[in-house]
């Protein structure tokens, strides 16, 4: 299994200008910085929380026909958008939505095939065979991502402005974010 990140977040959940008054920085000088920091937190931050947190889309990839049901990686799931499967002659074929139950509603979101259907007899390629692409996040703008999550990314980037050699976040970003974390 592999998740990719194909198309990332337009934005991120908190700004400079957030992330400066947050930590009473008053000057220009390290706004690039403080902008490495803001996307560093939010990976990390996504990463560990298995949370999408501004929209973005994700490939989820396979060697072969996956155990059902199939738990996609990044919560909340906004919607599949296609199953694929590649078959030894390098044929891509899409596999029809309609073939598959799909519940965004639980976290993880779940894939399954639906009743009477099975997955197709073909010999898959080697690597990579199935492919399935959905769009994840809590919504487009840091509106819509949960505080806990900003003071989180904000804690972060304080941790590292006032500890500039830290080579982890501090344990109180884990413990902000526990809380919320989907268990796969």
């Amino acid at each position: 299994m592999n998740l990719t990140l194909v198309t990332p977040p337009a934005s991120e959940p908190v700004t400079v200008d957030e992330v400066k008054l947050h930590t009473r920085i008053d000057d220009d000088f390290e706004e690039a910085l403080l902008q490495l920091w803001i996307v560093s937190a939010r990976i990390q931050a996504e990463d560990f929380q298995h949370r999408a947190y501004i929209t973005q889309v994700r490939e989820l990839s396979f060697d072969y026909f996956p155990r059902l049901p199939i738990c996609l990686p990044r919560s909340p799931v906004q919607e599949v958008t296609s199953f694929k499967y590649y078959d030894y002659q390098n044929t891509e074929t899409v596999f029809s939505l309609d073939n598959l139950l799909i519940d965004t509603d639980s976290e993880p979101a779940r894939i399954t095939l639906s009743h009477g259907i099975l997955y197709p007899s073909v010999t898959l390629r080697a690597m990579n065979a199935v492919k399935i692409r959905y769009t994840a996040g809590y919504g487009d703008s840091a509106s819509d991502v949960p505080q806990t999550v900003k003071e989180a990314i904000m804690l972060y980037c304080t941790h590292r402005y006032d500890n500039r050699d830290a080579e982890k976040p501090p344990a109180e970003f884990f413990n902000m974010l526990r809380p919320d974390r989907v268990h796969l």
